[in-house]
């Protein structure tokens, strides 16, 4: 199962698309909301969650994704679930992925050191990372991070590749003419 965490003011692209491609993948993935089971993106579409952060469970988990958008991001950021659910898949050995402003929450955890990682423009700072790429997407371990919204079906794709195979994802580039 993957847990995608929504906050209010996320990137609807990031998000959505990011678990639309997913789902087309035939993946588990769940939609959490913090604060709530309506969450309001930052360009104001409203999106009803799956479940909220409360009814978490670690049980089955394979993988966390955070969008980011502003506030969103500072929103995630403060949510205890949210951390405890990292700290589980960091110390577990499971994916962590993160896009746009995300990954500076993982870089302010730590997460991110000895890793490579990449993130919205503005927020490489934030990384504290081992080194800052200046790659759309980037693959390091079990860390998956991504620029920005422009770059969000290339991230899921990235995503299908780590826990599917590279086939898989580029069958599903395939059907979704992303050639």
């Amino acid at each position: 199962m993957i847990y995608l965490f929504l906050a209010n003011g996320f990137e609807e692209i990031e998000a959505l698309a990011t678990v639309d491609v997913l789902r087309r993948a035939s993946l588990d993935v769940v939609t959490v909301g913090v604060g709530g089971k309506r969450i309001t993106g930052s360009h104001k579409i409203e999106v009803t969650v799956d479940v909220e952060e409360k009814d978490v469970s670690f049980d089955g988990l394979d993988m966390v994704i955070l969008p980011g958008g502003v506030p969103g991001t500072p929103n995630l950021e403060k949510s205890k679930v949210v951390r405890e659910v990292l700290r589980h898949c960091e110390e577990h050995k499971k994916y962590i992925a993160a896009i746009c402003a995300a990954p500076s929450i993982l870089g302010h955890m730590g997460l991110l050191k000895g890793h490579a990682a990449c993130c919205f423009p503005g927020y490489e700072t934030e990384l504290d990372a081992q080194t800052v790429s200046m790659d759309p997407v980037c693959v390091s371990g079990k860390i998956i991070t991504a620029r920005g919204a422009g770059v969000a079906v290339e991230f899921a794709l990235a995503i299908v590749g780590e826990l599917l195979g590279s086939e898989k994802s580029k069958s599903l580039r395939k059907s979704m003419q992303c050639i």
